[in-house]
């Protein structure tokens, strides 16, 4: 349900690279209910009201790092062995037996995402930081239904993932509320890399539309990612802190035929302003 092994070569720029953008503290929070996730990097725990509609999010995070909190929906008689094995082999082979309707970065402290839960049931509560699924800390949780279910506050700007590109805002402030939402069929993610200028990202993208992701680090000065990989319809939204600057959006799934996202022409420049 994580990174793909092509993307591997990359993930490991990403720990000496400086983290620009952080899900911070929700804008605009009112009345949604409130989910807790504590996460040490050996467990994670569940609390708060977990319920269907709009909620925040809350993420702990201590003894690691970054946390990544991932939130699965199970449809009704599906076991643990099945999601595994589905997610082991595609993100997308996971649909008949459920969603990964959010996937969070938080830095070590506390950091605020909201996502709607749109099925009641069975959850499970992942931190996905590491590349091995065996040694994930999970948590199972009840989702229960909600009389009225709450909906998302409006977002300052919101970018789309599609098959096979983003849509929406091409400039974000920073300190704005930004809204991230698969609107595709297949699973998606919402990477950034930094770039010096424009220059810089027309020549990282033409590297990710040739599949030399091992090339990256000579134009890219900062890696991160706004919405880990997701399924169709999940949708988070959170303020977005920035160094002002120009970067590259880009998805690294994998088709069915090996090739990743960004091969496909799913990058896209953006740049963040004050």
């Amino acid at each position: 349900m994580k990174r793909i092994a092509s993307l591997m070569s990359v993930a490991a720029c990403m720990v000496a690279a400086t983290a620009y953008l952080v899900a911070g503290s929700a804008a605009a929070q009112g009345s949604l209910p409130t989910i807790t996730l504590t996460l040490t990097g050996k467990s994670i725990t569940v609390g708060g009201t977990p319920v269907t509609g709009a909620v925040n999010v809350v993420s702990t995070v201590s003894g690691e790092k970054q946390g990544e909190p991932t939130l699965v929906y199970l449809k009704p008689g599906v076991n643990l062995a099945q999601v595994f094995a589905a997610a082991a082999k595609d993100p997308n082979a996971l649909d008949p037996y459920g969603a990964i309707v959010m996937d969070a970065n938080v830095f070590k402290g506390t950091g605020t995402v909201q996502t709607v839960l749109s099925q009641p049931g069975t959850y499970l509560a992942l931190d996905t930081i590491g590349n091995n699924p065996a040694k994930w800390p999970m948590a199972q949780f009840t989702v229960a239904p909600s009389s009225a279910p709450a909906t998302l506050p409006p977002a300052q700007a919101t970018i789309k993932t599609i098959e096979f590109g983003f849509r929406g805002a091409a400039t974000l402030h920073n300190g704005e509320l930004v809204r991230f939402e698969n609107a595709g069929y297949l699973v998606h993610m919402v990477d950034w890399i930094g770039v010096r200028n424009a220059a810089g990202a027309r020549q990282l993208t033409a590297l990710l539309l040739a599949g030399k992701d091992k090339q990256l680090m000579k134009v890219a000065t900062s890696f991160g990612q706004f919405m880990g990989p997701a399924s169709s319809g999940a949708v988070e939204q959170f303020v977005v802190h920035a160094k002002p600057g120009i970067y590259v959006l880009a998805c690294f799934m994998d088709t069915q035929d090996g090739r990743e996202h960004t091969q496909l022409g799913m990058e896209r420049t953006i740049r963040i302003v004050k």
